[in-house]
C-alpha cells in the first residue's frame, strides 16, 4: 500500500468518525463499502472474520479497526485507521458534551437525541447484515443467523446462549 492510499485510508476513516452515531459498529457497512468493494483490500469474508474476531477478544469494540488497518497496511496502517477513528469523533464528543451539559433542559438537547437513538439502532442493524452477508457461507449458516435474529427480537434471551448453542451445533451440521 503506498503512502498515498494510507493517507486516502486515514482520510476515509477521519470522515467515517466525524459522522458516525453509534460507535465504531455502526461504521462497518461504509468501511466495509471501501475495503472490500471500492479499493478491494481484503474479501468480504476476511472483513468478516477480523470484525467478528476484534469484537470476540476483551477490550474496546474499536479493535477491529487497528485490526483492518494492520490486515491492509501493516503497523503503519493500523496506526493510521486507529487514529483516523479516534481523533475527529474524540474531538467532537467532547465538544458536544461540553454544549449539551450546558444545556440540559433544553428543547434541542432533547431533540438531539431521540432523534439519534433510531439512526444509531439503524446503523448497529445494517452493521449485523453486512457482518453476516459476508460470514455466511452455507445454507446453514444462513438458518442459524435468522433463527438467532428472530428468536433476539422475540425474547429476551441473553445472546450468549444461542452462540453457545451455535459453536455446539455448529460442528455437526456444517460440512
Amino acid at each position: 500500500m503506498s503512502v498515498w492510499d494510507q493517507l486516502e485510508m486515514l482520510g476515509q476513516f477521519a470522515m467515517l468518525s466525524a459522522i458516525a452515531v453509534g460507535g465504531a459498529i455502526s461504521m462497518v457497512p461504509d468501511i466495509a463499502r471501501y475495503m472490500v468493494d471500492e479499493k478491494a483490500l481484503l474479501s468480504a469474508a476476511q472483513f468478516s472474520e477480523a470484525v467478528a474476531g476484534a469484537q470476540a477478544v476483551p477490550g474496546p469494540n474499536v479493535l477491529f479497526i487497528t485490526l483492518l488497518g494492520w490486515q491492509t497496511a501493516g503497523a503503519v496502517g493500523a496506526l493510521l485507521a486507529t487514529l483516523g477513528l479516534l481523533v475527529p469523533s474524540s474531538v467532537i464528543t467532547y465538544h458536544a458534551n461540553r454544549w449539551r451539559s450546558g444545556n440540559l433542559d433544553t428543547r434541542a438537547v432533547r431533540a438531539i437525541r431521540l432523534g439519534l437513538s433510531p439512526l444509531a439502532v439503524g446503523l448497529t442493524l445494517s452493521a449485523g447484515w453486512v457482518l453476516a452477508a459476508g460470514a455466511v457461507t452455507h445454507w446453514t449458516l444462513a438458518l442459524f443467523c435468522a433463527v438467532t435474529v428472530g428468536v433476539c427480537l422475540a425474547s429476551r434471551l441473553n445472546p450468549l446462549w444461542l452462540i453457545a448453542l451455535g459453536a455446539a451445533l455448529g460442528p455437526l451440521v456444517l460440512p
